[in-house]
């Protein structure tokens, strides 16, 4: 028997791409994204991943509810940053205020910008496919990326793929274009 080798130009005709909307009628089928019309499995996270995204989480809800900004979201919230073909990437956490939460389609993935996106990165990323996430995001209209590196226990704040300012050790991360008077120390998130 001889196997075909698919080569990415035949796997790109013969491969049909789906619509962000066929991908939530699939149901739950786990972690993942929609990248370019295909799905892309995200594997699940660790101890430590799942730590800081509460921790964070907790704290910017605190802050946006304190404060009646809008609504934050996790547990890798669809958005949509690319339409036909569709690219539905899952953030690990997100701000979205009142105002751009009251554009959004209800039952559907998220398709309108948040302000903040968070992304925590696991031993297994790449920054070539953060720059990509980084891309995808900015294109869409997000206006602040965090990028959450558990190893050195550091945060990069991202106003576009080459603006970018870094939290680290007892540094107090602040993101005052998009949440003003939110602060949080470094230490409060990193607690491993």
């Amino acid at each position: 028997m001889v196997a075909e080798v698919i080569t990415p130009q035949k796997q790109e005709k013969s491969e049909k791409l789906i619509t962000g909307q066929e991908l939530l009628e699939m149901g739950d089928i786990g972690p993942s994204e929609l990248i370019e019309g295909r799905v892309i499995r995200i594997s699940p996270t660790k101890i430590e991943h799942g730590i800081i995204e509460s921790l964070l989480t907790h704290f910017l809800q605190q802050h946006v509810l304190t404060h009646k900004l809008g609504v934050v979201m996790n547990g890798e919230t669809g958005i949509y940053v690319c339409r036909n073909p569709d690219t539905i990437r899952a953030a690990d956490v997100l701000y979205i205020s009142t105002e751009r939460l009251a554009q959004a389609t209800p039952d559907d993935f998220l398709d309108v910008a948040p302000e903040l996106v968070v992304e925590i990165m696991s031993p297994y990323d790449r920054w070539s496919e953060i720059r990509r996430k980084l891309r995808d995001y900015f294109d869409a209209g997000v206006r602040v990326v965090l990028v959450v590196e558990p190893d050195t226990k550091s945060v990069a704040a991202f106003r576009s793929t080459t603006d970018s300012v870094e939290f680290e050790g007892d540094d107090i991360l602040t993101v005052e274009d998009v949440l003003p008077d939110f602060k949080l120390s470094l230490a409060d998130i990193f607690v491993t």
